[in-house]
């Protein structure tokens, strides 16, 4: 098995036509994405890959909902914790920021998850979210 790292799954996702580098790297990542027999995906590269599509190439929740669900759905590939990705991606959706979904949803065996940031809090609450999600007093 072969861990990948958040850049070959950035070229294999998205185009970026204007980087000369980028468009040389596409290819080979594909090559590798697809004609690798066993690939894994750690959380951590999961939720940078997150981070790379929405904030450098500013792909919009269902793109990035897309691709996650992509990445989940291919046999040759484990990711780490998937069942806590695959419910990021819906609470993703719901409006959940998805780095607070991730959190969440690998906190499942907790009491709760404690937070300052309000708007987590707020539309965790709004979902129903177990465990709760909570704002320290």
């Amino acid at each position: 098995m072969q861990a990948l790292d958040t850049n070959v799954l950035a070229r294999f996702y998205c185009d970026d036509p204007h980087d000369v580098e980028a468009k040389r790297q596409r290819p080979i990542a594909r090559r590798v994405v697809l004609e690798t027999p066993s690939l894994y995906v750690p959380l951590s590269v999961v939720l940078e890959l997150e981070w790379v599509m929405r904030g450098f190439y500013e792909i919009e929740v269902e793109g990035v909902c897309s691709v996650m669900e992509h990445l989940l759905g291919m046999p040759h590939v484990t990711v780490e914790r998937w069942e806590a990705v695959k419910d990021a991606v819906e609470l993703h959706r719901q409006g959940l920021d998805f780095a607070d979904a991730l959190h969440w949803a690998s906190s499942r065996g907790c009491d709760s998850v404690i937070t300052f940031d309000k708007q987590f809090a707020r539309v965790a609450q709004r979902q129903g979210a177990k465990p709760p999600v909570v704002l320290p007093v």
